[in-house]
């Protein structure tokens, strides 16, 4: 499963969380694994299964 980085953006940019929105902007990849940033979504607070898209690989 991976996960459009716009998506991400968008939902921590709803959030107000607009410094968080612009490092993941900068930092991570258009298509985001899950597995390999675990961390991370538990720090932002997000659960990888709402924001995954139904056409990834």
């Amino acid at each position: 499963m991976r996960i459009a980085r716009h998506r991400i953006v968008s939902l921590l940019r709803e959030r107000g969380q607009q410094v968080r929105a612009d490092w993941v902007e900068r930092e991570l990849p258009e298509r985001v694994n899950p597995d390999e940033h675990t961390g991370l979504f538990a720090t932002l607070r997000l659960d990888p299964a709402d924001l995954a898209d139904t056409q990834s690989p």
